[in-house]
């Protein structure tokens, strides 16, 4: 009992002390990390990422990645900017690269490291479906949803040790039993689910930043039914996967639009 209520304290402690207000979500967020642990470590793993990669330059396409990027990062400058936060990005040091590699993917690193793949660029296909991509991998880094993970991660290892010690004194296959149901009820209950919420978060993020930079975000819409139609329905069941379902995905966003316009209006930006 004694050391389940340790593990319980560790835990609540964790939770108090390591609660912020994030200025574009304005919800407390669990993070362990602090960039200054996080950037280093982002950084070098890009450099290492860039020299064991095809990186395209001098083409048009690597030209087009990097403008839209441009465009983005100046889009979250002033959306800071305007919520008060003027230095939330001093501490950034963006790129904008493309990367020869048939995976319909692009990420982008804490601290503003971005790669785009070159296969994603036929669904893509225009400025405003690269600006979708873009402002949804930017946003991932901006919400700091690489530091939450790795924290509700810690906290789940955390969990873990406490059923072990609840269970210490049980049969060996016991002790495993309960470690597979804990092992599932995290992650699909806690986990999976939490990681679902930071892909919706991203969307809306997203489609602000797209809008601001001067992209009607309907073509968002567009973009993740492109997306949909290139998948072939072979995406896992939502409960069960990291991301919304495309069709959760697409009303979420149809829902974001107005939203994300009358925000762009604030900058002067207005779409017919």
């Amino acid at each position: 009992m004694k050391k389940n209520l340790v593990f319980v304290g560790i835990a609540t402690l964790g939770l108090i002390y390591s609660c912020a207000t994030n200025p574009l979500t304005g919800k407390k967020t669990l993070n362990f990390v602090s960039n200054s642990e996080l950037f280093p470590s982002s950084f070098q793993q890009y450099g290492t990422f860039l020299k064991e990669n095809k990186v395209i330059s001098g083409t048009a396409d690597a030209k087009k990645v990097e403008t839209v990027g441009i465009k983005i990062k100046t889009a979250a400058e002033r959306y800071l900017a305007s919520l008060g936060q003027n230095d939330y990005l001093k501490d950034y040091q963006w790129e904008y690269k493309l990367v020869d590699s048939k995976e319909v993917n692009a990420w982008c690193m804490p601290g503003g490291k971005i790669v785009v793949y070159s296969g994603i660029l036929p669904i893509t296909k225009n400025d405003a479906g690269l600006a979708t991509v873009m402002g949804h991998e930017v946003s991932h880094a901006l919400a700091n949803h690489g530091a939450q993970r790795m924290s509700a991660s810690q906290l789940q290892t955390l969990g873990a040790a406490g059923v072990a010690a609840a269970t210490g004194s049980m049969s060996a296959e016991k002790q495993q039993m309960w470690q597979q149901y804990y092992g599932i009820g995290s992650n699909v209950g806690g986990m999976l689910p939490f990681s679902r919420s930071h892909e919706t978060e991203a969307d809306k993020i997203g489609l602000i930043l797209m809008a601001i930079a001067g992209y009607n975000p309907e073509e968002a819409i567009s973009f993740w039914t492109r997306m949909s139609a290139n998948s072939g329905g072979q995406a896992p069941a939502e409960l069960l996967s990291t991301h919304p379902s495309d069709a959760t995905r697409i009303a979420n966003l149809k829902a974001m639009v107005p939203e994300a316009k009358a925000v762009a209006a604030k900058f002067g930006v207005v779409f017919k």
